[in-house]
């Protein structure tokens, strides 16, 4: 049967054309990535980035963040100000230019900005247009002049008056910003209201999130003074900081054992390219690099990382042959080997209009000449430091030959267990992995189950079609305190790296992954958290592509079986419970009937179960709450900053007992307590 298309069904009138800022609107997702509370977040910072800007241009030395209680955000700063006069061309003023059109600003190489981080100049205009209010002040000329905007449309002309004074009463965020960066006579105040229809599900900025982004801008922008102020819960933090790269090095490892007496710091210029980089190994396991361009994290790296990686590698290796500490004939420390216990802090600097990153959200440089002049800048530098410095390359040197040799030991041992998970080799997977009939890794999901028993049940109570179960044996291996040889030899940390399929280490292959949904499953008491923490530490140590590529969730298994007749819920904590307990009996608790005892009892009809574990629960149970993917909840694990959580896993399941200490007594106030 042949299909005729009639020419009417495609013509002129069919054809859309979206104007000024309707694109962003239309598709928010292509500028800011998603949203959610990610992309509100983008928002507020591609405005804290213009202002940072400034402070790069030698024109700031502050910078305030406000999250008002309405849900109002405003940046100010003390900078030059967005300039009012009219551009000819569009018979606009330049603020209006800014504000309303995609592609417009003094970023694009005509000398206003040599450095920034804003790039493609859609930053504010994108922030209007997903905005349901924005209003936007500049003092510059001794006069404060501000604008209205509507979802990026003008709803005033440029007004000018004298003095702030005389309009106190309309501009009551503007004026708090404004005393934040101790009245200025130039400077730039930014105030919006996120779209509601836009941002549906908006629980406003994450404090915590922009606490750790505005501590890295001061400690890269070196004399600036950056403050945060959240009206939300009245919390207030102020960063100033004047060691630049070499200071957030110190930050970073704050809580761990330093090896070296001093800090590997450099900061040069480089064909055009400002290169910084600070470098301090300690005593764990972990690798910590941050990058950074033009003062914009790069979370996914970039060339100024595989420079970076490859000088270190070089100048380590050329020092060790020199010195003979690498004995002749052996091979040559790798480049895991010489990265292992590093933190390390890359940042380069280029002027804005050769910057390129790999999308409006900055996650990757892509600039190729920043490689070479990073590899020259870090490998010259680092070769004079290991020579000034022979204790400290001797404590770097015995790091990365302790982890050669740890690699070696582990070397027959990985390759089984690569052997072993390849997807053609299925008679070599673990004996405990009931394994689902589906092939295709992103329909296939792997339960990771506490105990022999809760694995027995979500065994009988999956779906086999989709779902694998491997059961744990209990608390695993603290995989931060031990070198990959003694994990490979650790049974159940095999069998899951073998169930997984993509190897582990140097071998790693991402996309030989058997499942994209690894869900782990434990106890929801205090044992289980822990158990919790162990995997998800293995997980951010040695398979962090898991939780980059979005493939490992967390089940959210209940406390609590509350039962009247025949009608039947399940809590996921002490106040849940409670709060179905009441709507169960239709009326007020009294103080003494809402203390509900643990165990099984009898509350007029309303019969309480708490499960001391998931093996306590029938197939049947297990399903309906966690398993059965139209009724459970699953939280997906992310890492937004990889700072903070390297920081956490390292202070609680690393070696040093202080850090640990301070941690529970800070936290304690907040913590659960299973009785």
């Amino acid at each position: 049967m042949r299909i005729r298309f009639m020419a009417d069904e495609y013509n002129a009138s069919q054809i859309e054309v979206l104007e000024g800022l309707e694109p962003v609107r239309k598709r928010p997702g292509m500028y800011i990535g998603s949203t959610d509370q990610t992309g509100l977040n983008h928002l507020v910072t591609e405005i804290v980035n213009n202002s940072v800007d400034e402070a790069l241009a030698g024109r700031c030395n502050k910078v305030a963040v406000i999250f008002h209680k309405d849900g109002k955000i405003t940046i100010s700063d003390n900078g030059a100000g967005i300039p009012v006069d009219v551009v000819p061309k569009y018979n606009k003023s330049a603020l209006e230019i800014c504000m309303t059109m995609l592609h417009a600003g003094g970023k694009f190489g005509r000398g206003s900005y040599k450095v920034s981080g804003g790039l493609h100049g859609v930053g504010a205009s994108v922030v209007n247009a997903l905005s349901d209010w924005m209003r936007v002040e500049v003092r510059r000329n001794d006069k404060y002049y501000y604008q209205e905007y509507k979802r990026g449309e003008p709803t005033m002309k440029i007004k000018s008056v004298p003095s702030v004074k005389e309009i106190k009463d309309q501009l009551e965020e503007e004026n708090l910003a404004y005393e934040m960066t101790d009245h200025p006579k130039t400077g730039t105040i930014t105030t919006f209201l996120p779209d509601k229809s836009i941002f549906t599900e908006n629980p406003g900025p994450d404090y915590e999130f922009f606490k750790n982004q505005l501590r890295d801008y001061a400690y890269l922008t070196a004399g600036v003074k950056i403050t945060i102020l959240d009206k939300r819960a009245d919390l207030q933090q102020t960063y100033y900081f004047e060691g630049g790269a070499q200071s957030l090095v110190e930050h970073l490892n704050r809580n761990k054992k330093g090896l070296q007496e001093k800090i590997f710091y450099v900061h040069k210029q480089q064909n055009g390219c400002d290169v910084e980089v600070a470098v301090e190994y300690n005593d764990s396991f972990a690798e910590n690099v941050i990058t950074f361009a033009n003062n914009i994290e790069t979370t996914a790296g970039g060339t100024h990382l595989t420079g970076f990686k490859s000088a270190l590698t070089r100048a380590i290796n050329d020092y060790a042959k020199k010195n003979n500490l690498i004995k002749e004939g052996n091979d040559s420390l790798s480049g895991e080997d010489t990265r292992e216990g590093l933190t390390a802090v890359v940042s380069v600097k280029l002027e804005s209009q050769n910057l390129q990153f790999e999308g409006q959200t900055k996650r990757k440089l892509g600039n190729p000449e920043v490689r070479p002049a990073v590899e020259v800048v870090v490998n010259q530098a680092l070769t004079d430091y290991l020579n000034e410095n022979p204790r400290d390359a001797q404590s770097i040197i015995e790091k990365s030959l302790l982890a050669a040799r740890a690699r070696a030991a582990s070397q027959a041992a990985r390759d089984l267990v690569i052997r072993k998970g390849a997807l053609g080799d299925i008679s070599g997977l673990p004996g405990k992995l009931a394994d689902c009939q589906e092939k295709d890794p992103a329909k296939s999901e792997l339960f990771l189950v506490e105990g022999d028993s809760a694995g027995g049940s979500a065994k009988q109570g999956r779906d086999r079609k989709f779902q694998a179960v491997l059961p744990l044996g209990g608390k695993i291996l603290n995989t931060e305190r031990n070198h990959l040889d003694k994990i490979l030899k650790f049974e159940e940390l095999k069998d899951l790296i073998i169930a997984l399929g993509m190897g582990i280490g140097e071998m790693v292959s991402p996309d030989k992954l058997r499942y994209h949904k690894t869900i782990v499953m434990a106890d929801a008491d205090v044992d289980g958290a822990h158990i919790m923490t162990l995997v998800l530490t293995f997980f951010f140590r040695h398979l962090p592509k898991v939780i980059e590529e979005g493939h490992l969730y967390v089940a959210q298994t209940p406390l609590f079986r509350i039962q009247k007749g025949k009608e039947v819920h399940y809590a996921h904590d002490e106040k849940d419970r409670d709060e179905i307990v009441k709507s169960m009996m239709k009326s007020k608790l009294s103080e003494e009937d809402a203390k509900v005892v643990e165990g099984e009892i009898d509350k007029g009809k309303i019969v309480i179960q708490r499960f001391k574990g998931l093996g306590e629960m029938n197939p049947t149970q297990l399903w309906e709450t966690s398993m059965n993917p139209e009724t459970r909840i699953l939280k997906l694990v992310k890492i937004e900053d990889a700072a903070k959580t390297d920081e956490v896993f390292s202070t609680l399941m690393g070696d040093e007992v202080p850090p640990r200490k301070l941690f529970i007594q800070t936290h304690a106030k907040s913590a659960e307590v299973d009785m």
